[in-house]
């Protein structure tokens, strides 16, 4: 049973996952999390290739998880759809200053002003995951416009609150650091139980979501459902540009094509993606991660995340 590899993919190495893996292309019969636990295989799972429902492989798919960074997937796509609808214009320029910068990649690495359109913005944020360039875009889009498109979108439990910028604040106010640099001296003294009891920790006090929802979430942008099919190919070339392949990508042989995004706390690591085979088989994937260390960079994990994508999709595509 895929479900049975797939957990021992992640005990082996040492974490616990939450993993949903549907295809695209085939009919979509709505199921609950109840009818999950109780389809055939025991707890946990959903048949791949059951009749008259939905081709899917789900593993704890409806558990509320903290997404992170996954959460620029609706960034990009609202701001898409509102060039789209010409209420934005992509080439708009931005000056991003010192003031501006968070910590990470991409212009939140400069050491000097710089100045991007709003359109490169949104390549920054899905290609290296840079959190300067999402904060930026995401004031210019409107903060309190994604929760609504979640719900327009049917997410009922994708929880958006704030962006980078609110969740470096709250990092900072849980451990009691006035600046980044107070924090990066701070952080790495903390015993692990007062870590995991910090509110980016908790599924309830940040942007969280669940693997089934995200999965909704990409299956509507690949089907050009997520908004006009301009925006939506906007979307879908930006996740394709992410330069982070050791996670899902990882798991594929050359020619099969996975666009994806990720995210990563401490003791976090999160991906998910659509994965394309050259026969057109389309295949979203969400895998979530948790170590029992909190370090952000464990290749073990990520290619173990890798690994139980592959088996999903393998269990799909045999049917």
């Amino acid at each position: 049973m895929a479900t049975e590899r797939i957990g021992g993919i992640f005990g082996r190495a040492g974490v616990v996952g939450c993993l949903h893996a549907v295809d695209l292309d085939a009919a979509d019969g709505s199921r609950d999390a109840a009818d999950e636990q109780a389809g055939p295989g025991g707890p946990g799972f959903a048949g791949a290739g059951r009749p008259g429902g939905r081709r899917e492989v789900a593993l704890r798919a409806d558990e509320q998880v903290v997404i992170a960074s996954i959460f620029k997937v609706l960034l990009v796509l609202e701001f898409a759809r509102q060039v789209v609808a010409g209420q934005l214009d992509p080439r708009e320029r931005v000056l991003v200053t010192a003031a501006d910068r968070l910590g990470g990649w991409g212009i939140a690495g400069c050491a000097d002003d710089a100045e991007v359109s709003l359109r490169d913005l949104a390549y920054f944020a899905m290609s290296v995951s840079d959190n300067t360039a999402a904060d930026l875009l995401l004031r210019r889009v409107g903060a309190d416009v994604l929760p609504m498109l979640a719900a327009e979108l049917g997410l009922p439990r994708t929880r958006i609150v704030g962006g980078p910028r609110q969740l470096v604040e709250t990092m900072l106010a849980d451990v009691g650091a006035r600046t980044e640099a107070d924090f990066a001296r701070i952080f790495p003294t903390l015993p692990p139980e007062r870590v995991r009891a910090m509110r980016m920790f908790d599924p309830a006090h940040t942007t969280s979501s669940t693997a089934r929802e995200i999965t909704r979430l990409l299956g509507l942008i690949w089907r050009d459902e997520a908004g006009p099919p301009e925006a939506c190919g906007m979307v879908r070339g930006w996740m394709a540009r992410q330069l982070f392949w050791t996670r899902l990508a990882s798991g594929f042989p050359p020619g099969v094509r996975v666009a994806g995004k990720t995210g990563t706390l401490p003791g976090l690591h999160l991906e998910a993606g659509v994965v394309e085979y050259p026969d057109g088989g389309r295949y979203a994937v969400a895998v979530f991660v948790r170590a029992s260390q909190l370090a952000t960079r464990r290749i073990d994990v990520d290619l173990a995340m890798g690994q139980a994508a592959r088996t999903a999709v393998e269990a799909l595509r045999a049917g």
